[in-house]
């Protein structure tokens, strides 16, 4: 074989590895790392909410780019285990080498990157955003960081989510599958809380506090009257206690709900299946009560009006999909002889 035809089987084994990779997960550019590598494989299952994958390959790289991110995207979390080999993987700008039985957190809504120079095998848990909230309140936070192996209990959670693949190949009751779910995510979310609790020098008793107020302005952010005071009462804590427990994030309990309020409304906006919704309609369904306010929250914080952000990542995500059907044209259809 040529070198050039060498390189175009490469290319073209790339291709189908993208193509694979898109059908069975996720719009991505997949590709081997080694002229040898055996083509990946991807085992799908359910479990409860979660959608739970096993990817077995070779030596492997996967980029995900703005490009590839469409606005019909349901907005989810993935949670990666690796089980065998080891990988880089980079989100958010925070960039970590995962070992067997390494954990770390993806946000599919945004760009990340994940290679393998050797075989490799993870279980990826993808979790709808707002399943996953009611465990983890700031998903983007853990966005990219390691959860070693060896760390509190990682490797039960490893252990749970292998265990569970392995029953749900053989079969498992919708109830069980739902219950499964429920303690996975639990048993995850405790490996955070015990994580940030090292990373911050807080106490345990005001690290859970700060996980449990975070969760009840999760669960009530739509409602318009959420607002210090209710949630201290609703909590049995002082305002001052509650005051504290957030000031070591140099963040306001109430510059905090208007912040998450922000930015499930910019998530809305760019949505397109609440395209059909007015800016106004939006805002008030995420408990603002005053379309003025909102407009200038909105602009402090994205430097943007609601319509102008609207229309400007509507522009470019139209620009972006055009683009990457004339890619995916380019890898479908062979040059001329």
């Amino acid at each position: 074989m040529s070198r050039e035809s060498g390189l175009a089987a490469f290319r073209d084994r790339g291709g189908s590895w993208s193509n694979l990779y898109s059908l069975k997960i996720e719009r991505a550019d997949v590709s081997p790392t080694g002229c040898r590598a055996a083509e990946p494989e991807i085992v799908a299952e359910t479990l409860g909410p979660i959608r739970v994958l096993q990817l077995t390959s070779g030596p492997i790289t996967i980029r995900r780019t703005e490009t590839d991110i469409e606005r019909t995207d349901e907005r989810c979390f993935t949670f990666i285990i690796q089980i065998e080999g080891s990988a880089n993987f980079q989100q958010y700008g925070n960039q970590t080498q995962l070992r067997a039985g390494d954990l770390t957190l993806c946000d599919n809504c945004a760009p990340y990157s994940y290679g393998s120079d050797e075989a490799s095998k993870v279980i990826m848990l993808r979790v709808p955003v707002n399943v996953l909230r009611e465990n983890l309140p700031s998903p983007h936070e853990c966005c990219g960081r390691r959860l070693g192996h060896g760390q509190d209990l990682v490797s039960t959670a490893g252990a749970m989510a292998r265990s569970l693949m392995e029953q749900l190949g053989a079969g498992l009751s919708e109830e069980c599958r739902r219950r499964g779910a429920q303690h996975l995510l639990s048993m995850i979310s405790s490996c955070y809380v015990a994580s940030f609790d090292r990373l911050g020098g807080r106490s345990s008793v005001m690290t859970g506090r700060h996980w449990r107020v975070r969760l009840f302005i999760e669960q009530n952010l739509r409602d318009p009257e959420l607002s210090p005071a209710m949630i201290a009462t609703h909590l049995k804590l002082s305002s001052r206690y509650l005051r504290m427990i957030f000031a070591a994030n140099n963040e306001s309990i109430s510059a905090y709900v208007l912040r998450r309020r922000l930015e499930e409304c910019a998530a809305r906006l760019i949505d397109a299946r609440w395209s059909g919704h007015s800016i106004t309609e939006i805002a008030f369904s995420w408990g603002f009560n005053s379309a003025p306010h909102f407009t200038r929250s909105f602009r402090e914080q994205f430097q943007l009006s609601p319509r102008d952000y609207r229309a400007r990542r509507s522009t470019n995500s139209s620009g972006a999909q055009l683009a990457n059907r004339r890619a995916q044209d380019k890898v479908l259809v062979p040059a001329a002889a």
